[in-house]
């Protein structure tokens, strides 16, 4: 189907450009007006021409550009049309029932620059009145907003994935095979038009697959935590694990970045292709992994496992503590968290130190042993802590 025609003033509109530099634009053959007829496609295409030219690119740049297709983006105003109509804050409040106020603050936690206009579109208008419905169903704002943070965060990894991976596998292999910019376009808008419909679907079959498990995880835990009456209101207890790579920092001077960047993909590859189905990886820091598990058992035998699997120069080192911790935002805070990376500091390459807790919730074992280290001085905590060596049980 030919894409629907636009006059130069609505182009205009939607590229931010004047329409005597989009004539110019077109006249240079760095925007795709096939006999003067303007497209959204071709609007949207000068809007990132526009971008490039504020970056300080010069025409003859933008044209070698379009020319290899390397700009090819207007397919994505097909895929993805933008609402046209424009509101603000003000009319959304009224819409929504939202205060004006608490929809600027969503809109900051979504955190992407079109959230930091100052103008919202329709999309935005439904989305607040749908936050608005969740709050009158009584779930609090304060878990809300915790919520959408978490959301924007995943997801914005989830997106970045998607456009760096097809840029990688599709973008870039047409270019290598020198299609032509008219050719690579539609090719691309064919491909992603066969994919995203699929992606949502796949990312829903993902979320509830590990909302179902969570739900399970959370009703074991508040049973275990009732049933041994220690519960607090706000905190979980825990697992709480950290690991990373002794000498690193050396290890990257002497191989060099990208040797480097290739042991800790392998070193994070190694830690999620082997963790018991119980435990989650909270955040990767360089090469240091955070864990948490409702289990300190399996999660303890996991990583003495983990260290005679993982064989790569430096050695990884692991430190574990079972307590409690404040979670928000998908992340845990408190003394016990900073007690445990306290530990993993205090280990040497290839060895599992535990905190006195874990060995007492493990207790008697047919697969580890402890040794004990004595009580130690860590950093920020007034009493010495109790210490432990975990290992295999030697089966002789």
């Amino acid at each position: 189907m030919p894409e629907r025609e636009i006059s130069i003033r609505e182009a205009a509109r939607i590229s931010g450009v004047s329409p005597t530099t989009l004539k110019r634009w077109a006249e240079a053959k760095v925007v795709p007006v096939h006999k003067g007829r303007w497209t959204v496609a071709a609007a949207a295409q000068a809007r990132v021409v526009a971008r490039m030219r504020e970056r300080g690119h010069t025409l003859d740049e933008l044209r070698r550009a379009v020319r290899d297709g390397r700009l090819a983006f207007g397919y994505v105003e097909d895929l993805l049309p933008d609402t046209e109509r424009a509101y603000s804050r003000h009319e959304v409040a009224e819409l929504s029932g939202l205060e004006g106020e608490l929809i600027e603050r969503i809109m900051s936690l979504l955190g992407t620059p079109t959230a930091l206009e100052g103008t919202l579109t329709d999309r935005d208008a439904e989305a607040m009145k749908d936050m608005a419905g969740i709050l009158e169903a009584g779930f609090p704002l304060v878990a809300l907003l915790q919520l959408i943070r978490v959301y924007a965060q995943s997801i914005r990894k989830i997106a970045e994935a998607e456009v760096r991976l097809f840029h990688l596998y599709v973008h870039e292999p047409l270019i290598r095979q020198g299609v032509g910019a008219l050719e690579m376009a539609e090719e691309m808008e064919e491909l992603a038009g066969e994919l995203l419909p699929r992606t949502l679907p796949l990312m829903q079959y993902v979320h509830e697959r590990y909302l179902r498990f969570y739900i399970e995880q959370d009703v074991v835990g508040h049973m275990e935590t009732e049933l041994g009456g220690a519960r607090q209101l706000g905190r979980v207890t825990m697992g709480f694990c950290f690991v990373d790579l002794t000498g690193f920092t050396r290890y990257t001077e002497e191989e060099g970045d990208e040797e480097a960047l290739d042991l800790v993909e392998r070193f994070v590859e190694t830690v999620e292709a082997t963790l018991p189905a119980e435990a989650l990886i909270v955040k990767t820091i360089g090469d240091e992994v955070m864990i948490v598990s409702p289990d300190p058992v399996s999660l303890t035998e996991w990583a003495v496992g983990f260290q005679g699997l993982f064989q790569d120069r430096p050695q990884p080192r692991v430190g574990i503590h079972n307590g409690a911790a404040v979670y928000r935002d998908g992340d845990y805070y408190g003394g016990d968290v900073n007690l445990t990376h306290r530990v993993v500091a205090r280990a040497l390459g290839g060895e599992v130190m535990v905190t006195r807790p874990v060995v007492d919730a493990i207790g008697g074992s047919d697969y580890l042993d402890f040794d004990p280290i004595g009580r130690v001085d860590l950093k920020g905590f007034g009493e010495p802590i109790e210490l432990f060596v975990a290992r295999a049980r030697d089966p002789g």
